[in-house]
């Protein structure tokens, strides 16, 4: 088959892109055992692009049950470069309304027991995760989502807790203080698995709430977010087709070399075994 560039991971209410084209669905298996669902593969904008819904369809998979792991393994083995991720987010600043959306340039890690990296056995990488958002993608991101007219904002901390549960005032209390700008329950550990697959990896993150801090607000409720995410979901997928053309051209970031100098191991104590199971990741510098 021939090589996918681009991937679109969708989070909550967006569950399928009717906009794509000549699709086929590709089931894959991984060391990780199966992704979230089958992806489709269409035709957008001229360019072949693979979609997964992250949760599955009819969103039946919890925040921290998500097989990351074998969700990007499978856009790495597509031939993905660049992954966008489509999800739902808290603001945690007055300015980041619901209906906006947000580009982050951070991320602040509150997970607990999620897997985090592909590399568990007989070989160990340290990935530079200074700059966990793609710079290049994202700015590309944020362009496409001005051009539909929806109010963006470019950068911002992505907080990322366990979940299922919505934050206590407490807590919510507390991330304000910390200075973090939104807050979701996916981004990690999705950003450093792209990074180990040397995928370019931005978020369009959408404000459907003020989490539980806002006092002239209602606290967050499942209903509130699917409520605000369909309101927005057109103009998610106009920009989405706004964006696929400036991906047209090779990358000059630095995300498809993330790996170079990143494996600490020597390379003759990596078992034969290890190095097969990690070819698509590692072959090209063992």
């Amino acid at each position: 088959m021939e090589p996918v560039r681009i991937g679109i991971i969708g989070g909550s209410g967006l569950y399928q892109m009717e906009t794509l084209q000549d699709i086929q669905e590709v089931w894959l298996d991984t060391p990780f055992g199966p992704p979230s669902d089958a992806y489709i593969i269409g035709t957008l904008e001229g360019q072949r692009v693979a979609f997964l819904p992250r949760h599955g369809r009819g969103h039946r998979i919890m925040p921290g049950a998500l097989n990351s792991r074998a969700n990007i393994w499978g856009f790495k083995k597509l031939g993905v470069e660049r992954l966008i991720s489509i999800t739902a987010c808290g603001s945690m600043r007055e300015e980041y309304q619901p209906g906006h959306v947000v580009i982050p340039d951070q991320l602040f890690d509150r997970t607990r027991g999620r897997p985090l990296t592909f590399f568990d056995e007989g070989v160990v990488v340290h990935i530079s995760f200074a700059e966990p958002f793609c710079p290049e993608l994202s700015q590309a991101v944020y362009a496409a989502v001005q051009e539909v007219g929806i109010p963006a904002h470019r950068g911002g901390t992505f907080l990322t807790i366990e979940g299922p549960r919505f934050s206590t005032k407490a807590e919510s209390r507390i991330f304000r203080q910390w200075g973090v700008d939104i807050i979701g329950m996916t981004a990690v550990p999705e950003a450093q698995l792209a990074r180990e697959a040397e995928i370019c990896y931005a978020a369009m993150a959408h404000v459907t709430d003020y989490d539980v801090w806002h006092e002239a607000e209602e606290p967050v409720t499942v209903e509130m977010v699917v409520r605000r995410l369909l309101q927005n979901v057109e103009a998610t997928k106009q920009a989405v087709r706004r964006l696929i053309p400036r991906l047209s051209g090779p990358r000059t970031c630095q995300c498809g070399s993330a790996l170079k100098d990143a494996i600490i191991t020597d390379r003759s104590a990596i078992p034969p075994a290890v190095k097969a199971r990690f070819e698509l990741l590692l072959g090209k510098y063992l």
